[in-house]
């Protein structure tokens, strides 16, 4: 993922806002796709054992200064929030673009007016995380990022 999204955040180097303890949108109940959190279960076996999840009202890995204790191993919706989006979407029985970025990163060229290349294309890496998590056994399961604490407060 790291390796795809590069090129759009050096194109957009300008205007991505995003930075360490930047958390506009690592939002509270935000759920994953099991092989996602599998990866996670792996990668911070300490912290999941141990630690506590944020308060409620946020992303239950952010720390105390608003920033990712999962950085690593963070889902795919964590990797491309931020970047211009552009997908498929159903307006009036029609088939339309639609586009969006994070309010933060507005300035410049509107995400309206940007090259397709310009922005990330949603659908074809979801396709694969999908073929992922069929061949991992559990289609379709999502786990809320939340549940993978054992200590709750």
């Amino acid at each position: 993922m790291d390796e795809l999204i590069a090129p759009l955040e050096r194109a957009h180097a300008g205007r991505l806002r995003c930075a360490r303890g930047c958390h506009a949108c690592c939002l509270d109940d935000l759920s994953v796709l099991q092989v996602e959190a599998d990866r996670i279960l792996d990668e911070a076996p300490a912290l999941l054992a141990e630690g506590l999840p944020h308060p409620p009202g946020a992303c239950a890995f952010l720390d105390a200064q608003g920033a990712c204790r999962i950085y690593s191993a963070r889902p795919y919706v964590c990797r491309t929030q931020g970047l211009p989006l552009r997908w498929g979407a159903e307006r009036d029985g029609q088939l339309v673009e639609a586009r969006d970025i994070c309010p933060l990163n507005e300035g410049g060229v509107p995400v309206e007016q940007l090259p397709d290349p310009l922005c990330w294309t949603l659908g074809p890496v979801e396709q694969r995380l999908d073929a992922a998590q069929a061949a991992h056994g559990v289609p379709g399961a999502r786990v809320p990022l939340r549940s993978l604490f054992r200590r709750q407060p």
